[in-house]
This record gives structure tokens, sequence and C-alpha cells, in this order.
């Protein structure tokens, strides 16, 4: 017989859980990378018990797993300030970016002993590929040595001889763009098509998928442009076997696949195939066979699985236990992705096809939490003036609790960075430790998310810090109207450009009670004049082009309207945050400081734009719930880190 619980009464808020921040820590990795050669399996993992650092692993099905990079090495590309593509296995080599000096490094698999292959400069490589027919490395270069002269770092596509790499210089095979990304050689070894796009777009806008073609001595000539361009964004450009060249276009409103020569998709669906290229080596499809792709999709908030035939066009959704899924590999009838669902962590996972069977190969997080502790996602979707609005509700869930009765629960909303990009429905621990404690979460996918088609992820052109805005207090007030959330007690948090989405809501609207920024933005036209060249000109399109619409930066920007904001409002700053740099949040913090207001500023010396640390992912989670305890006075289950709050 099983054992019934009674659960204890006590106020939301101060239910104590088995879901603790030492939990996400000492129990969790954030997995990366995914990949599959010659039937291994390898990913990063980065530890925040070692501060962070990215571990590539490797899974041989014979012989288990071990870690190919001993500490203190990391891998990790700063291209593009967020990285991504930074590591390759060939035959019996790795090769991959070192954290450290951003120099591309090869090593035998059998051996911890790397080689540099990249000279010592100012540059930084990702989307690592082999060129065999002439035994070299071909990549994106992010050259920063002109930055003396004022100047952006330089983009390009080029080739690293692997017979004697630092006997001369790289080969560069394409420049004059503003970025590149994804190179990727046909199987005779003769084209080579990439990715190339031009400020004020970023890849979600307007992308250019060109093909070069290489003479013997590998140099690049006869560049055509063979799809994308104004408002059409490409995605993943890929060779088959067969050496057909897919890849993903939103020309039709729907991030959908294509075979080069073919006007319509090759699954016509009101669904994404792909996801906003914020990295690096992203992927959600891959050759599995010949003429066979398997490939993710998103609709409605959730990610699946499928299947297309290149020649026939035949396409089917393949049964499979997860909501979200990434990384997607394939290899010989096996595939590899990083796969999540609603009450199962993130996990290397492995596919195969003759089976159409999943298998997983690491999880995410070793501890083995039973699913009768985890609220699931409910989606949702509500107005905000008349536009249709998409989030996951996760309502306050604890077995050993139960609130007293006619409380409504505190409401925190989730308001997800990007802005371009989404929130999914697949298991994390960083919700989890909220709903446990008793809070109510609704994650939002405002307008200007992805996985809803370009015209929802274009709501948000000349409209940041207004939709957005108006959609985060929409969803409290629906969940308030509904007698789920408690109207004293509506919480918001967010980081990067979610922090700026809290920050703006509270200055300009009174639907929340208290926030948390993390690493967010309070003035805008400090970001357009003090950020890193991939976002340089991001705000063109949200906001307006930069001076000319200055005063619209000023209009919204919270910091110059800070009498407006009457709450209490915590921030976390990471100190050598170059996207988001320091001061975006100590004006903020002065400010309110001066005011009057609740204010309490955290700060984190060694940590950039997100948290890896161990010690800094701990003090950001107990430090909220201790801000938010001590604001609306109810009792923690175990005593807070006792954070600063001034004048409280």
């Amino acid at each position: 017989m099983s054992e019934t619980i009674t659960p204890t009464t006590a106020p939301y808020g101060s239910w104590k859980s088995a879901i603790s921040a030492d939990l996400l820590v000492e129990g969790s990795v954030r997995l990366a990378e995914a990949s599959l050669v010659d039937g291994r399996y390898y990913w990063l993992e980065s530890r925040p018990s070692e501060k962070g650092r990215n571990v590539l692993v490797q899974y041989c099905p014979q012989n288990g797993r071990r870690d190919l990079t001993p500490a203190p090495i990391a891998v990790r590309s700063k291209a593009h300030e967020y990285g991504g593509g930074s590591y390759l296995v060939h035959a019996d080599s790795v090769y991959f970016v070192l954290a450290e000096d951003q120099r591309i490094y090869r090593m035998k698999l059998d051996s911890a002993i790397p080689e540099a292959i990249t000279a010592e400069k100012n540059s930084r490589y990702a989307d690592l590929i082999i060129d065999p027919l002439r035994n070299r490395l071909i990549c994106v270069e992010e050259d920063a040595s002109e930055d003396t002269q004022g100047e952006e770092p330089r983009a390009r596509i080029i080739a690293i001889d692997l017979d004697d790499p630092l006997a001369q210089p790289a080969k560069t095979l394409q420049e004059g763009a503003d970025f590149y990304s994804n190179p990727s050689l046909n199987p005779a070894g003769d084209q080579l098509a990439f990715l190339r796009w031009h400020h004020p777009n970023l890849p979600w806008d307007a992308t250019e998928l060109c093909i070069a073609k290489l003479n013997p001595q590998g140099d690049a000539e006869e560049i055509t442009q063979v799809a994308g361009g104004e408002n059409e964004s490409i995605f993943q450009p890929q060779w088959s076997p067969l050496g057909e060249l897919c890849y993903v276009s939103d020309r039709n409103n729907w991030w959908n696949l294509y075979k080069l020569g073919q006007d319509e998709p090759l699954w016509k669906k009101e669904a994404e195939f792909a996801t906003p290229q914020w990295v690096f080596g992203m992927s959600t499809y891959g050759f599995i066979s010949a003429k066979d792709i398997l490939c993710t999709y998103t609709q409605n908030g959730c990610w699946h699985l499928g299947m297309v035939n290149m020649q026939s066009g035949e396409h089917k959704t393949l049964s499979q236990p997860y909501c979200d899924i990434e990384s997607l590999h394939c290899e010989n009838g096996r595939a590899v992705m990083i796969a999540a669902g609603a009450e199962s962590f993130p996990a290397v996972t492995a596919f195969d096809l003759s089976s159409s069977t999943t298998e997983q190969i690491a999880s995410s997080n070793s501890r083995s939490l039973p699913a009768k502790l985890f609220s699931v996602a409910q989606a949702v979707t509500f107005t905000a003036g008349e536009r249709s609005v998409h989030g996951f509700y996760y309502p306050p869930h604890n077995p050993s609790f139960k609130a007293p009765a006619g409380d409504k629960p505190p409401l925190i909303v989730f308001s997800h960075g990007g802005p371009t990009g989404a929130t999914s429905a697949g298991l994390n621990l960083k919700v989890q430790y909220w709903t446990s404690r008793g809070f109510a979460i609704l994650d939002v996918n405002y307008s200007g998310s992805t996985g809803y088609g370009r015209e929802y992820r274009d709501r948000l052109a000349n409209k940041w810090g207004i939709y957005d805005v108006e959609d985060v207090c929409a969803g409290a007030e629906y969940l308030v109207e509904g007698g789920l959330a408690d109207p004293d007690r509506l919480l918001i948090k967010g980081g990067s450009a979610g922090g700026y989405t809290v920050l703006a809501a509270l200055t300009y609207h009174n639907t929340f009670k208290a926030g948390a920024s993390h690493y967010g933005i309070g003035e805008l036209s400090s970001l357009a004049k003090d950020t890193h060249k991939f976002e340089s000109r991001y705000l063109d399109k949200l906001v307006g082009p930069w001076p000319s619409a200055e005063k619209i930066y000023h209009q919204r920007s919270p910091i110059n309207d800070v009498e407006k904001l009457s709450c209490p409002v915590i921030f976390f700053q990471g100190m050598e945050d170059k996207v988001v740099p320091p001061n975006q949040a100590e004006t903020m913090v002065a400010a309110l400081r001066e005011r009057g207001i609740p204010v309490s500023y955290i700060t984190f010396a060694s940590e950039g734009h997100g948290f890896r640390s161990g010690d800094s992912i701990k003090l950001a989670l107990e430090g909220e719930l201790e801000f938010y305890s001590r604001i609306f006075n109810f009792p923690l289950a175990e005593p807070g880190p006792g954070i600063t709050i001034e004048n409280l």
C-alpha cells in the first residue's frame, strides 16, 4: 500500500521544498552542443560546481562515458559574445576553442595534450568544419585586432592548413559582410555554402544563403546568393549525402524546410523548424539516411520530432515523450539531441531509426526526483489589447503542503531574454524551485517571441518596451481574474532583455508589486552606444534607428522616469558583463536608493552575461526568495543568505 501524506497547512511562499538551490548547483549541469561522430556521442557540460567550466564529454556505447578535456581546460567560444559551435570531432582528433585565450586547439582523442593551431591574436572562432580533400579546417573568425583603430571586429570565413597550421596565415575564403555563419561543404568538396548578413539585421531578420565554388587550390570563386535577402531569415544550410542543399526559410511566415531548386517547402506546416540563431552551431534537422531528414519543430510552444523523405515528400510526426528538443545531429540511422519532457530533465538523448526509440545518454541532473514533486506546465492564451499572447502557467505544487483556505498564491511572471527568444514547457528546476515553495509562475512568450510564426515575431518591431510590457501585465491580470493569483502579490522577474521588460513594467504600469532584474537594461541609449557588434544595431528595429530616434529611446528608458517606479526591486549583475554593462544596473539602483524605494543590489565579480558559477546561481535564487519574503512578510522554511535591502 502507498503511504498517504497529509499536507501541512502553511502560507504560500513558506513551503519547505526538496528542490533546493544546492540541488540546482551540485546535482545539475547545463548541456549543449551535442554531436554524433563514428558511433560515439559528444556534448559540452557546463558545471556550476566547477565555476561553470565547459567540459567536453564523450560517450561510447562499448566503453561508457569519459571527460575528454581535463581541468582546467574549458571549451567555449566567445564569438558574438554568446558563442556556440565551439568544437569539432573528426577522425582521431577533436578541435576546440579554448575559453581562456580563444585560440583553436587540436587534441588526439586518446590524449589530453592539446596543441594550438591558431596564432595568438585578438580573434574568436566558431562553426568549425573539416575540408578532408585539402586537409584543412574551415571556420568563422571574428577578428578584433583592428579595435585599436575604432573599428568593429571583422567577420570572415577562413581555412587553416592542418599540415602546418602555424607556419602561415589562414586563407580567407569570404569577407566583406558584417557577419558569417554555417560554412558547409558539399560531399564533392567543390562548393561551400554559408550564411551572411549585414547591419542592422540580426539572423532572424534577414540572412543571405550563398554558395561559393572552390577551385582545386581551395580558393572561393563565383559567389552566388541562392536564397534569402530582405525580410527572409535562412537557418542551417546543410548538404545531403547526395549533394542536395537544404535549409530552413521563413518566407511563408513559418520557418519551414526547403531544398534548393524547389519553391515549396519539403513539409509545409504552420510550425517552426528553426529557432533564433543566438549562438553558432544550432541544428534542428539532419540526414539520418541518404534520403530521409530527421527534424524537430515547434508548434504552440511544444517541440516535436518528425521525418521527411526528400524524394517523395512523405512526412510524419514521431511519437516521443519530449516537449523541448534542440541540438539535433544525425549519422547512419541514428541521431543525438538534447531533449526534455514536462517531467524529465534535459538529457543527451539517442534516437534509433530502425526502432524509432530513444535512449537517455546523460542527464542534466544526477538526482532522482519523483515526478509528483513537479508542477506541470499548462499552455495558456490570453489577450493584450487585440493581440493573442501565449505562455505557460505553473500552479504552486508541493504534495507535503497546502495553503490556508481562501488564500491566493503570489505570482511570478517570467520574462525571457532576447527579446527574440522563447520559453518552453520542458522541466526546469528554476521554475520548480518557486512552485514547490508555493508560488504560481506564468512564463510568457510575449509578442516578439519565436515559435508562433514571423508575424508574431515581428510584432515587436518599433514596439519593444510597449507590447512586451503590456503582454506581461495582461498575463498577470488574466490569472488574477481567473482566481489563480493574489493581486497584491504580483511579481515579475527577467534577465537581460527580460530584465528591461521587468523594469519597464514596474515603471510604466502598476500591475506588479515588486520585481527582480537579472543583468537587465534600464537605459536604452547606453545599450545602443555601448554593446558588442552582434547586437549593436539590434535596437534599430526594436526601438528605432540610433541616433535619429533618440527621443524614443529616452521615452522608453525606465531610468528617465524613475519617479514613476514606486515598488521594491532587487538587481543581480555580473561585473564582467560585456552585453549589458554594470552601469545599467548601477544607475537604476542609485536612483531608487535616492528616492527611498526598497532596493537590493547583488553583484558577482567574476560573472559575465548570465551566471555560470554554482555560488552565483545559488545566491541569486536564495537572495531573490529572501527579498520577496521580507517585502511581503511571509516566513521562510529555511534561513536566507542575509541580503542587504536598503530603504526597507
